[in-house]
């Protein structure tokens, strides 16, 4: 194995070595490599090499924060020692327990919605110092690294569109909840493992924010296409019966607060779309297109 992967798994290892954590199986297993991180499994722990670029600040903050008791049957809570170590390429590492992932072929909107509404409930003063949530980062950084990736003339109209949506600005939210900032369906697990209930995980972007930036995903999904009508539904339903508040009163339409979060993350995801294809030469695929004329559309509206 080669850095960070087997400064993980010898992280992991000597976390088991420590007094009350139970010890693991010796051979690692690679979940994931990214530029968003690197993430290997032992036994039932798991360890993140978090990106270079990592405010180490901001991430204790965060990390404490999923420790925290009010946090507890929402967000996966750190794995003891609840603190953030460093890796001898100077990446910062964290420990967290296994969870079971979603199974595309069942995937559980009713539990994925309670659990965001429950988290946007949470009163963060008592948490401490939390940055901003990451959705509006995480957008503003998509757009630099489109503008520095040449263009192709095939797909110039749609980019121009993407731009657009991308650089205007948006509404600040009336309030400020906490936010997971980066929620997909990679972002909920099931634990303990086979048959535990679900939690959030990954705490790189949860911060303070606007709570329909949380929603805006699927909502972009939906609006493209690409999430069906039923699921959407399904999700949106629990998160408002559980009294999510950025999906609005039972006679409130909830597109007045989730339009806006939901057309930038339309256009973050078709430039990511057009970031890959431009990286691997390969065109845009049937998603990518479904994202891309969302784009054209969007960019249209008055």
């Amino acid at each position: 194995m080669t850095s960070p992967v087997a400064a993980l798994a010898a992280r992991l290892t000597s976390s088991a070595a420590e007094p009350g954590v139970p010890a693991e199986p010796s051979e690692p297993v690679l979940l994931a490599d990214r530029p968003s991180g690197t993430v290997i499994r032992l036994g039932d722990a798991v360890a993140k090499a978090h990106p270079p670029s990592t405010d180490a600040g901001a991430l204790d903050a965060r990390v404490a924060s999923a420790a925290h008791p009010s946090l507890a049957g929402i967000l996966l809570p750190p794995r003891p020692p609840a603190a953030v170590s460093r890796l001898p390429d100077g990446r910062a590492a964290t420990l967290w327990p296994y969870g079971l992932p979603v199974d595309p072929a069942s995937v559980p909107w009713e539990a994925a919605g309670t659990l965001l509404a429950r988290l946007h409930a949470v009163d963060p003063a008592p948490l401490g110092p939390l940055p901003p949530a990451g959705g509006p980062a995480r957008a503003a950084g998509t757009l630099a690294r489109l503008r520095a990736t040449a263009t192709d003339p095939r797909h110039a109209e749609a980019r121009a569109a993407v731009e657009r949506i991308l650089a205007a600005p948006v509404v600040p939210p009336s309030a400020t909840a906490l936010c997971h900032g980066d929620f997909h369906l990679g972002q909920l697990v099931r634990h303990p493992v086979p048959d535990g209930s679900w939690h959030l995980i990954d705490v790189d972007d949860l911060g303070l924010g606007d709570p329909a930036w949380d929603l805006a995903r699927p909502a972009a999904w939906f609006a493209a296409g690409l999430l069906a009508p039923e699921e959407w539904h399904r999700l949106l339903g629990a998160y408002r019966a559980a009294g999510g508040p950025a999906g609005g009163g039972a006679e409130e339409d909830p597109w007045l607060r989730l339009d806006g979060p939901a057309r930038v993350l339309t256009a973050q995801s078709a430039a990511r779309a057009l970031i890959r294809c431009a990286a691997s030469g390969s065109s845009p695929d049937e998603e990518d297109e479904a994202l891309l004329i969302s784009c054209l559309r969007i960019a249209a509206l008055p």
